[in-house]
């Protein structure tokens, strides 16, 4: 079974949250802090919420916070994010070689949806599964060890295709072969990228035949 992630693997939406994070902040006159940024990157949408609210004390729900955020996410998915080099091509050669694949995201529901509509890549996946679903982060081995049961694979049938170090590292740790695609929004963590993973590649298009 073949695992995609989304933001960075397949769409070059990673640098976005960035922007999304500064202008939320900035409509209330604050900035992202490192510490901030450190945490909310690598977090599923209701922790990263909750988690705005507390770090900077804010008066707005967590659920009011994700609905600002998929505002400002949506045009960015719908109308100009595009997809990674060798993305489309290679999830086509898999199809194309019948392999099983999912597509494993902490992107939110409706805006996966909308970026898969957009690149006609509904129907390669045979299931989309959501962190939010799982209710895990991917920094918690026991989030995949969750998905591989929800796809129906031993983990180590899994190989899970990811351009984030921790990811790849947890998936790792619980048993998964790991395939580390290089993405700007890491680049200064391509080490430990490579370290943690079977392979890495700077494309997808490197895997294209």
């Amino acid at each position: 079974m073949y695992l995609f992630d989304l933001d960075g693997t397949i769409t070059d939406t990673n640098n976005l949250w960035v922007e999304v994070d500064q202008e939320f902040l900035a409509r209330r006159g604050l900035s992202p802090t490192p510490d901030y940024t450190a945490v909310v990157s690598r977090s599923i949408y209701p922790i990263a919420a909750q988690f705005t609210r507390d770090y900077y004390h804010l008066p707005d729900a967590p659920e009011a916070i994700m609905a600002e955020w998929d505002d400002l996410a949506l045009h960015h998915y719908r109308d100009l994010a595009p997809l990674k080099p060798g993305a489309e091509a290679f999830l086509r050669q898999c199809q194309a070689e019948g392999r099983s694949m999912a597509l494993f995201t902490a992107c939110r529901p409706a805006l996966c949806q909308i970026a898969l509509e957009r690149f006609q890549l509904t129907n390669l996946f045979s299931r989309v599964i959501f962190a939010e679903e799982i209710g895990l982060e991917k920094r918690d081995p026991q989030c995949f060890v969750r998905l591989s049961q929800l796809v129906g694979a031993p983990l180590s049938d899994c190989t899970l295709f990811d351009d984030s170090p921790d990811n790849c590292a947890t998936a790792a740790k619980a048993g998964m072969d790991t395939v580390g695609v290089y993405d700007t929004y890491y680049a200064h963590r391509q080490d430990e990228l490579r370290a943690v993973c079977r392979r890495y590649v700077a494309s997808l298009e490197e895997l294209v035949k």
